[in-house]
């Protein structure tokens, strides 16, 4: 993958960084930018990495390209193009860290709501004020969110609009992390530096268990782990755990 207009795609052995790229737009989400972000997942799922998401110019992203988004019908509703693509970022079959700096709005926080992990700065604005656009938070912010801070609060931001700054979103478990912008992006390799020193089959078999509904449970770490303990990766890592410990 290489720079688009409205992406730019670095590439690594183990993961992938991808930066919304419209500056001159505060990175709104328009639909060439969704279908770059389908571009980028067909190839996540076929070779499966990590994925970094973050903005240029200091914000993440200010929301879906409002321009665009006032002449869809209820024919475009129907498609779900931005939830369609979110959960697809959701579903990939490694971890998605997102990087958030400045404006994380409407469809901008809904896509660091699909993400597994997210970091913030203190300047971090994050929210849903879609209500007050006529419209609702459709791209998952309705189930995703309480999912992540609980349904009291959910309910408040959804339903009045409150954005959070990066000191509340911390508060709220909303990001796991705050760091100084011109740190934000390292914290992020480094968070996907201690995934990545993981066992890749197990991460991705922990990601997919941890997103299976409750009564899956135990049935689907008991397969997950079936699996697992037939792995050569688990023996080797266990082995050299076994002879670190002898020495010690």
């Amino acid at each position: 993958m290489s720079g688009t207009r409205s992406l730019t795609v670095d590439e690594f052995p183990d993961r992938v960084v991808v930066t919304l790229d419209r500056p001159e737009r505060r990175n709104a989400i328009d639909q060439r930018m969704v279908d770059e972000l389908h571009d980028v997942c067909e190839s996540l799922e076929r070779e499966p990495r990590i994925l970094i998401l973050t903005g240029s110019g200091g914000v993440f992203a200010s929301g879906a390209d409002i321009a665009e988004l006032r002449d869809r019908t209820a024919a475009d509703a129907a498609l779900g193009i931005n939830d369609s693509v979110f959960t697809r970022i959701a579903d990939l079959p490694m971890p998605v860290v997102a990087a958030l700096d400045g404006y994380a709005l409407g469809g901008g926080a809904e896509l660091a709501y699909a993400a597994d992990l997210r970091l913030g700065t203190p300047r971090l604005r994050i929210g849903n004020p879609e209500t007050g656009l006529g419209i609702i938070a459709a791209a998952g912010a309705l189930w995703r969110l309480p999912a992540l801070v609980g349904l009291p609060l959910a309910t408040e931001l959804v339903l009045t609009g409150r954005i959070l700054t990066g000191e509340e979103a911390l508060a709220a478990g909303l990001v796991s992390s705050l760091h100084e912008a011109d740190d934000l992006l390292a914290a992020a390799h480094a968070l996907a530096d201690r995934i990545a020193a993981n066992d890749p089959l197990a991460t991705r078999h922990t990601k997919r268990v941890l997103r299976e509904p409750a009564e899956r449970h135990p049935a689907a770490e008991r397969e997950a782990q079936a699996e697992l303990f037939g792995s050569p990766e688990k023996h080797r890592r266990m082995t050299e755990f076994l002879e670190r410990r002898r020495r010690t």
